[in-house]
Formats: structure tokens, sequence, C-alpha cells
């Protein structure tokens, strides 16, 4: 049992790793919180004095910023439902024994090191380029007309690209889950004559629920703020624009610092409610 000393030194040894963590998220915060009442132009006059909430109002105005936050929900969205659908059928297929499961595994999760840059210079070079690209060698192939993906389809394209990359860690994360679960209740429901669809819908899945909102949270959080497949990709164009790319258009270049901060701002409590959102869903499921 640890004495107050003990716990005493622990707690001085924790503290400059403490207070490091601290000032690392508290010093942007309080900056992007700064320059969000002020007019900040660095190549127009630099600053340009206090505005009050005139930033926030102009933001929050903006015709871009609706848009560019339904654009955001939309791949979140799209892109949870995608790896987690087919996350539980490939943690299922990787259960599986077969011939060569571990260089399998391997190279189902070897997507998730890719860095995004570069995952979107494959996707719109090699896959959704409409001259030199496979999908539009295949449909030439079967006399199809190639697909303009990134102009025609570019919310659907956003969303497969950002999916290739997330499902290794939703399969991963599931795949552990599902070897953590008793092989004795599923022994058990088929002796019974439980049919496959029966066994994954009574006791697979519940055994699931907690991986599952673990995937929610983390993907969502990382998700929110996705920025390199877009600038790689359409630069915003054709309904792309997220509430992330909007911010740094707006900062960099729009050269204006104290709208792009409002925008942090907003970024912030979007993050925020969804957050809560998704935690109380997570808390459900861990508390059941």
């Amino acid at each position: 049992m640890a004495t107050q000393h003990s716990r005493s030194a622990a707690q001085f040894m924790m503290m400059p790793a403490v207070v490091l963590l601290l000032g690392w998220m508290l010093v942007p915060l309080v900056m992007t919180l700064y320059f969000s009442f002020k007019k900040y132009l660095p190549l127009r006059g630099g600053d340009l004095g206090w505005v009050g909430f005139e930033n926030y109002a102009r933001f929050l105005s903006s015709s871009t910023f609706w848009p560019s936050v339904q654009s955001t929900l939309i791949i979140v969205g799209g892109v949870l439902v995608i790896t987690i659908v087919f996350g539980v059928l490939l943690a299922l297929l990787l259960d599986q024994p077969m011939w060569g499961q571990g260089v399998v595994r391997i190279l189902v999760i070897a997507p998730f090191f890719v860095m995004p840059t570069v995952s979107a210079l494959v996707w719109k070079n090699m896959f959704m380029d409409p001259v030199n690209g496979l999908l539009a060698h295949l449909w030439k192939f079967f006399g199809a007309q190639p697909v303009e993906w990134l102009s025609n389809y570019s919310l659907f394209s956003i969303i497969l690209i950002v999916s290739w990359q997330w499902l290794p860690f939703a399969t991963l994360i599931l795949l552990t889950a599902i070897q953590s679960l008793d092989s004795e209740q599923l022994e058990a429901a088929e002796m019974d004559g439980a049919p496959p669809l029966s066994r994954f819908g009574y006791i697979i899945l519940p055994h699931l629920s907690r991986a599952i909102t673990i995937v929610l949270l983390i993907q969502t959080i990382f998700l929110l703020s996705i920025f390199a497949e877009i600038f790689v990709t359409t630069q915003g164009s054709f309904g792309t624009r997220t509430l992330t790319y909007l911010i740094y258009q707006r900062v960099l270049e729009s050269q204006n610092v104290g709208l792009g901060s409002a925008g942090g701002v907003y970024a912030i409590i979007l993050a925020n409610i969804v957050a809560i959102f998704l935690m109380r869903i997570v808390g459900k499921n861990l508390d059941a």
C-alpha cells in the first residue's frame, strides 16, 4: 500500500510532464482566442487593433461556413460507416484460420502507416485519374466512359480515400475484440443449431459494441481535422471544403489571422459538441 510520502514523490515526478502537457495545450488555445478578437493582417498592415466579436460574426455569416460544416460532418459520417461495417467484416475474415494468415494481416494493416499526403497522391494519380488511372482503364475495358471522380463525385472520392487509410485501424481494434471472445459460447450456439447470422447478431456483435464505440470516438477526433487529403486532391473545390480547410484559406491564402482564429474557435466548439455526444454513447456502452 502506497504511503503518503511515496504518493507525494510520484506527484512531484509527474508534475513536469503535466505542466508541459498543459502548456502544450493551453498556449495555442490562448493565442487563438487572443488573435480572434484582433484584426491582424501580416502582409497588409499587421496588427490593426481590437475588433471585438467582429471576426466571429464575419466567419459565421460567411456563405462558406455552413457548407463547410456540412461537408465536414458528411465526410466524418461516411468514413465512420465504411470503416466500421467493413472493419467488422474484415475482422471476422481475418479471424478464420487460413494459409499465410500473418502475411494477410500485415497487408491489411499496412495502409494505416502510409502518410495521408502520399495516400491521396496515389489515389489521385494512379486510381482516379480520368485518363491514365486504373479505374479509367477498367471502365474502358467494359466499354464505359471513364468517370471524373474528383470533380463529379468529389465528396465520395474523399470519403473513399480516407476510409482506405482508417479501415486498417478499425480492423485491428475489432479483430482484437473478436479474438477475446470466448469460443465456447460460439460452439454452444452452433451445437444448439443457431445459424451464422444469429450467432453474429446475438453473440459477436454485442461483444464488439465496446470496441466499435472506441473506434467511433478515436476516428471522429482525428477525422474532424482532415486536411491533407483535400489539399492534395481537390483543394477545397467541388463541395469538399471542410471547416479545417476553410480556416486554412482564411489564414494563409487570405492572410487574415484574426478571422482564421475565430474559425479555429468555432472548430473547437464543433469538436467538443461531437465529442460530448460520442462520450455519452461510449459511456453507456462501457457501463453496460
